[in-house]
Formats: C-alpha cells, structure tokens, sequence
C-alpha cells in the first residue's frame, strides 16, 4: 500500500477526490494543492490513466529532515536509487520550496542530482545521465518548512497533455481544465439522457474533444505514449496492459452510446485546427466541427449544454469590443436556446453581466493565475434579467442589442447601398448581385445577395490585426447584414476569402451537396452557398454571359476552363447549334452538364469534355465559332502536364485558341488576375471589353475581371 498525492489545479482539489472515489480509492484527503491518497500500485496506474483533472500523480520515495544542503544531500543519500533504476536510465528533477532555509531551487535540484550521481558513481564507477524531456525516471523534490519529500513523477508530465494535440499547436484552454467546467456542467448526466453539447466559441476544440472523451467512457490518458513509470524498476508491465486492455473495451463500448457534439467557431483557421485535432484524437466523425459566426447560430436537436470560453478581454481596449459579443451571446440563449443548460466560464465578471441572464450557479475555476467564474445558466424566462420593470423580457421579446458606433457605420452604409442597388436591380431584372465590397475598412466583407440568400465572404484580416475584435466585429457585422436585409440567419452563409496557395484553391470547405436555384436573365443556375469558396456563379461575369448570349446564335461555342458551364447556358439559350464544354474537374463538369439540363438542354448536341485545356486544345482538330477563354490565375492540378500562370502562359492558350477558331469566329478572352497585363505583340484584332463587361454592382472594384474581344486579323 502506498501513500500517493494527486497533484491538482488550484480550486480543482474537490473535484480530483470525485474522480478517486469513483475509482474506487476511499482513503482521500484533500490539501491545498492536491488530495492525498492510499492505493496499491493498481490505483496508481488507474489515476494516471483515468484521471481527467488532476495534474500528476506523485509516489513518495522518502521524507527527511533538510534545513540545510548537506542535509538534502545526505537525506537523498540514504535512498537506495538501485530499487528505482540504473546507469543506463536518465533522470530529472523538479524541485519546489515554501517556507525553506533552502532559497534557490536550482541549487537544491542540483545538490539532489548529486547525491543520486554520487551514489551510482561510488556502487558502479558510472552513473546515469540527465534528461531534461520525457526522462526514464522523473523525480520530483518538495521542501516544506524544512522536511523534504522526494516523489516519483508517475504520470511522467502533466496529465492535461492527452496525447492528441501536437506540439507547437497551442490551446488557450488546458485539457484538465475543460473537464473541470464539463464536471461542474454536470455533462456526464446530460450525455447519459442523450443531450447534446454545443460549443459555439471552439477555438482549437478542447472542450468538445473532452466532452466526447468523458461521454464515450474514453480513458483520458490511453492515447499518451508516456508515463514517468514506464522504466521505473519496479513497473507492473503486465498489471498496465491489463488497465490499458480494460480502458479499450470500454472506449469501444462508450463511441456507440456517443451523443451529438458540436464545435462552431467564427475563425476559420481556429476551425482548421480543431478539425486536426480531432482527428489526431481518433474521433473523426463523432464530433461535427464546423465555421458558424455567433449571429448564424441556431439550435440543434435534442436541447442539452451549451458549453463555452469566450474572450476574457484581458488587453487594454478589448473591453469595450467585446461587450456586444457577450451581449449578442446572451440574446441569443434567449432568443433560440429555451430549456438548454448553458455554463460560461468568465474571465470578467462585468464582461459576465452582459449576458443578462442569472446564474444559477457560480464556482470559482483558475485557467492559469487567472481567476474564473463558471457561471451556470438555465435558459428559462425566470432567470431572464428585467430591462423594464413595465415590460416582460421573454425569448420572444428581447431587447435589441445596442450597435457599436463603427456597426452603426456600418448599418448606414449597408442601407445605402441597398436603396440603390435594388433600384437598379429591379429595373434590370436582376435577382442576384454584389450588394457591398468591403466598402468600409472596418468590416471588410464581400456581400452576394442571392434571390433571399445571402453569401458573405469575409477577407481574412492580417496578422496584425487582433484576432478577438476582428472576430468581434464580424458577429456584429453578420447581426446587421441579417437585420438591414431582414433575413433569418439559416439564409446567411458565411466564408473566408484568402489567398489560394497550391491545392487549396481546389480544397471543399464542407460536403452538404446542397443546391439552390436562381435565376438570371432566362436563365436558371443551381449554386452551392457551402461546399467551396466559390458558389458556382461569377456574379461579375453577368454581362460577359448575355454577351456570348447574344453571340452565340448560328454557332459552334467552346467553352474553355467552363467552371459550372453558366457561359454554355447563355450560348444555348442564345441559339449555339452546338456547344463543347470543358474543365479538368469532374465535379464542375458534373455541375455543369446538371445546368444545362435544368434549362432544357440534354441533347447529343452539347458535349462535356474532361481535360487539360490547353493540352485539348493542341490535340483537337475542330473548328468553333465562338470561343470563351477564362482560365484561372494559376494552377497546378496533378491532372495537369504543368501548372498554369496565365499572366506567363496566357500568350500560348489565346494563340492555341485562335488556331481553333473559325475565320470570322470569335474569342472572348477573360481573367480576374488584377495585375494581368495583356501582352501587345498577338497577332490578332483585339477590342478592349472592361468597361463593357463591368457590371454596376462591381463599379467599385474595375478591376475584378478585364476582358477582350479577339478576332482574326482582316
């Protein structure tokens, strides 16, 4: 039987005694960093391996008198180090002391290091070597009130370090800190009843993972290649597979029984890395992680805990930004949330207020040094914070959230552009257009109305803008589009637009499959508001298409780098007797050939061609009348002989094209590349199109496509 000391966060000591005697270990005391606890090595084993929230699991070798260094040396001395390993194993030592004669742990971790050096040195003529990283055998030195006690470090390293999360990938929230608030969320019981859990601020999704790893039964540290015991002289090799064997039946008995948890978060790259981590976890699939600003949130089916770790605000200036944050939070809950659990842990407690709903309940957690407040709700009209004494504040009806003054801005601006633009787009039958390109620096969104939905495009803010009110003002520019377009939120879609680097132009953003209709002009085109960056209809592109439209009458039209095919709609409702569509990708081909057919052509007339354009091109051998060419700026398909640069290759594709183009045929030649030059020595008639093609809604960005008409020459 040995005595050992569960080393535990500061306000967790409680909740680390729950764990143990739900281990079955009942002799526990609790200190004030930890709880003391008799078990034989079998207990040992099971808290580190079982034990969500406490830090170590510490093993007592020796307690001596040490009110001086010779006295830590000779008391360190005393242990034979034989029993707990060898010369050929490393070793390291942290040291801690309170209320010592002892003033520098350094020393006191060296004098130690010493002892035990000197006596492998004088049994064996050799000694072990030191190990900073993952030694054989950490030990673990604490010197209180002049006794020392010298531990064995079982767990190795903290046990907040699952084994999932990689190193160098940093998460705000520790891993047995996360599985403090769901404890005192009482998520174990919510799981059992088949709740869900929702996160909707995820960051690098530790509290979903955690969530799962509780309501699976998944041992916490199964994943963890190492223990501080592994090499110990005196391991139970075969006692620790029987725990680990034991630990894998009951995960695999706990993921059939999983409920529905998801992540949401309003940062893409934050979404990124919780998709990673995720799946290093082994629960891909069984966690749903996924971009959703906190204006979009609605609520998913069956009701059960919202769980969350919002923006303490701790940088000067920050909070101020983030009272709406909370605010529209706390509206939110109200609003959509009725008879949901929610538990917030505030690193602010005004910040905390903002919300406006009671707590319920309230602990004290510390994430860091930093005290915190878990505040617990149940989202009933009975905890709702009274406005007005006169008035009821229900789910139904409450208060509208106060705009900051650069939301205000924004809401004017937004409001303005509507009235013109819906002038403007009924008069021309327009049903989809640009409705605002970043006009403020502020709220840097590109805004795409789609009959009654709504595509936002948010421009991935630099570096050096700070990430919390860029996040900030995103959830209150999503607030405004909905309310100034009067638009539910489900008929908002959300994206980031960045710079596209190697395959990730080509990379999903989700997999819904789900399309829309739309019309433009006679035309019907099916989009996609999810599944990639794009939507599947270039906005921008309007005028060019009714141009190929009003072109395309009589002629054989080739449709180069076709995307979703919306140019080969115009040329067949504009009477194309033939019309050859190609694009090296499958899917868009697919989606393409499924536009056609919606608008009546399906006939042998129009063919679909998968290929490298350009290596088509060099190979076919027939000739067309009208020819649209819109490569992309750049591209290295693996389905491709070499990338694309169409500012260095766009000379090869015109002239590839013209030697399929018939004498008095034309090529309509496009790109998006703002700093596209068109090079002057083709031998072609060449009629600049830019101003022709623009269309209104884009007059504040000419340059987002260029365009010419290019013929043979007389």
């Amino acid at each position: 039987m040995f005595s050992l000391f569960a080393t535990s966060p500061k306000g967790m000591e409680p909740l680390v005694a729950d764990e143990l005697h739900a281990l079955g270990i009942t002799e526990t005391k609790l200190t004030r960093a930890g709880v003391i606890f008799q078990g034989n090595l079998d207990d040992a084993y099971r808290a580190c391996l079982w034990s969500r929230i406490a830090n170590r699991i510490l093993l007592p070798l020796a307690t001596f008198a040490a009110p001086d260094p010779d006295s830590l040396y000779q008391g360190i001395q005393s242990i034979d180090w034989n029993e707990h390993f060898s010369t050929d194993h490393t070793f390291a030592i942290e040291c801690t002391l309170l209320n010592s004669h002892l003033q520098h742990t350094h020393y006191a971790a060296l004098k130690t290091k010493d002892a035990i050096v000197d006596q492998f040195r004088q049994r064996y003529g050799n000694r072990p070597s030191i190990a900073l990283q993952r030694p054989d055998i950490p030990l673990y030195l604490h010197v209180q009130y002049d006794n020392a006690t010298i531990y064995l470090d079982l767990s190795g390293e903290s046990l907040h370090k699952r084994g999932y999360r990689e190193i160098g990938v940093q998460a705000p929230l520790k891993e047995n800190l996360a599985a403090a608030i769901l404890k005192r969320a009482d998520w174990t019981n919510i799981a059992a009843q088949g709740g869900t859990l929702l996160d909707p601020m995820c960051g690098s999704g530790t509290l979903p993972i955690e969530a799962a790893l509780m309501a699976a039964d998944i041992a916490p540290g199964l994943l963890r290649s190492y223990f501080g015991f592994f090499q110990w002289q005196q391991h139970d090799n075969k006692l620790w597979n029987q725990l680990i064997n034991e630990a894998q039946q009951r995960k695999i008995a706990g993921l059939n029984h999983l409920p529905q948890i998801i992540g949401y978060d309003a940062d893409a790259r934050a979404i990124n890395i919780a998709s990673y981590n995720v799946q290093l976890a082994g629960l891909q699939g069984k966690i749903h992680i996924e971009r959703c600003a906190l204006a979009q949130l609605s609520p998913p089916k069956p009701t059960g805990l919202i769980v969350v770790n919002p923006p303490y605000g701790e940088r000067l200036g920050n909070t101020e930004e983030l009272k709406h944050l909370y605010h529209l939070f706390g509206e939110t809950l109200k609003k959509d949330f009725y008879d949901w659990q929610v538990a917030v842990l505030a690193g602010n407690s005004e910040l905390g207020k903002e919300i406006s709903i009671r707590a319920k309940k309230m602990y004290t957690l510390y994430n860091g040094a930093l005290e915190c407040k878990l505040l617990r709700f149940d989202i009933t009209e009975k905890w709702f914070m009274r406005f007005d004494k006169t008035a009821k504040t229900t789910s139904q009806s409450a208060p509208k959230i106060p705009r900051t003054d650069s939301g205000q801005m924004f809401a004017n601006r937004l409001q303005k552009n509507l009235q013109k633009i819906k002038k403007w787009a009924t008069e021309e039958q327009i049903s989809c257009y640009r409705l605002y390109d970043a006009d403020l620096p502020e709220y840097a969104l590109a805004i795409d109305c789609y009959e009654q939905w709504v595509h936002v495009q948010e421009y991935a803010p630099p570096k050096t803008i700070d990430p919390i009110k860029a996040q900030t003002r995103l959830q209150e520019g999503l607030q405004v589009i909905s309310e100034i377009l009067a638009i539910p939120e489900t008929q908002l879609f959300l994206k980031t637009r960045k710079p596209q680097k190697g395959k990730s132009q080509y990379e999903k953003q989700d997999d819904s499959q789900k399309f829309y209709e739309v019309k433009e002009g006679k035309a019907i085109f099916l989009v996609n508001f999810t599944d990639y960056l794009d939507t599947g209809l270039f906005l921008d592109h309007r005028i060019t298409r009714q141009q190929i439209g009003n072109l395309a009458k009589g002629r054989h039209f080739l449709n180069l780098f076709a995307y979703t095919g919306t140019a080969t709609v115009y040329a067949a409702l504009g009477g194309a007797t033939r019309t050859t569509t190609i694009d090296m990708s499958r899917t868009y081909l697919e989606w393409a050939r499924r536009n056609l057919a919606r608008n009546g052509f399906s006939d042998h007339r129009h063919e679909f061609i998968q290929a490298d354009c350009l290596t088509w091109l060099q190979a076919d051998k027939n000739r067309y009348d009208l020819i649209f060419l819109d490569p992309p700026t750049f591209s290295n398909s693996k389905r491709m002989q070499d990338n694309l640069d169409v500012q260095r290759d766009h000379v090869t594709l015109i002239q590839a094209a013209l030697q399929r183009l018939t004498r008095h045929g034309i090529l309509i030649f496009s790109t998006n590349y703002q700093k596209f030059s068109l090079d002057n020595t083709i031998s072609a008639q060449i009629t600049d199109w830019n101003q022709l093609t623009l269309p209104k809604d884009f007059s504040r960005t000419p340059k987002i496509h260029q365009c010419w008409k290019i013929t043979h020459l007389s």
